[in-house]
């Protein structure tokens, strides 16, 4: 099994976690991918067990890609150096048969997080709600700055937790983003998949243009534009998948 652990862990105690992954810790959540979480000595660790790929990504992720094992535990290093917040990376592990990849994990310190972005969605009457979402486009625009394109920047990707007076931001889910100078449009796309809330777009467009060099009509109509663009790949590709599955059965 190939694997890189943190220097402040111990690798056989970190090891021993993912050799006894399915028989124990508390299960986070399940589906696609496992989340357990697992205590080691006094501190509480968040082991992702990603899916066994298809035949394809066996090949390639043996022989010419990164895991996403791997990936997230590189992206995570980067976040830290640029001073992104995001939960304390640990370890990564992969296994393989051969000359196919099996089965990966990703390990980092578990964050607690008061809330997710999902939150703002759901309750527009959250306490804090436009200072939580003002705060959050600030985060993002930082990102953008630092020339970091996370992709998935989703409603469940991003952990927040009050300090005091404000609020800090941590991402999860690392393994699918770019680094590099961005475009004002893929800057705009970046928030196509928060919401579909269009007076919560009218927020984050307003505290977005108050740093870049566009009227603040513009930075709203774009991504208002783009918003709209993605709920509607979102529900065509819902009802097709709904369609698919009444056909199947």
């Amino acid at each position: 099994m190939k694997s890189v652990v943190s220097k402040k862990y111990d690798p056989e105690k970190v090891l021993a976690l993912i050799e006894n992954f399915k028989n124990s810790g508390e299960v986070l959540s399940s589906g696609r991918n496992e989340i357990r979480l697992f205590d080691l000595d006094g501190k509480i660790l968040n082991v992702k067990s990603f899916k066994v790929p298809n035949f394809i990504n066996k090949i390639t992720y043996k022989y010419f890609r990164k895991s996403k094992a791997q990936r997230s535990y590189g992206y995570a290093n980067v976040l830290k150096d640029k001073k992104i917040g995001t939960p304390e990376p640990i370890a990564f592990f992969e296994n393989s048969e051969g000359n196919t990849f099996q089965e990966s994990y990703y390990v980092c310190e578990h964050l607690d997080a008061d809330l997710t972005f999902r939150e703002l969605v759901s309750n527009p009457n959250f306490p804090d709600h436009e200072e939580i979402l003002r705060a959050f486009t600030r985060f993002t625009f930082k990102l953008h700055e630092e020339n970091i394109e996370f992709l998935d920047h989703s409603p469940g990707n991003t952990l927040i937790k009050k300090n005091g007076g404000h609020y800090d931001f941590y991402l999860v889910d690392l393994n699918r983003m770019n680094f590099k100078e961005m475009t004002f449009l893929e800057r705009m796309n970046n928030f196509s998949r928060l919401t579909p809330k269009k007076e919560m777009v009218v927020i984050m467009a307003n505290e977005y243009a108050k740093f870049v060099n566009k009227p603040e009509e513009e930075v709203f109509g774009k991504m208002w534009f783009l918003t709209q663009q993605f709920q509607e790949r979102f529900h065509r590709e819902k009802r097709w998948k709904k369609k698919l599955k009444f056909w199947k059965n």
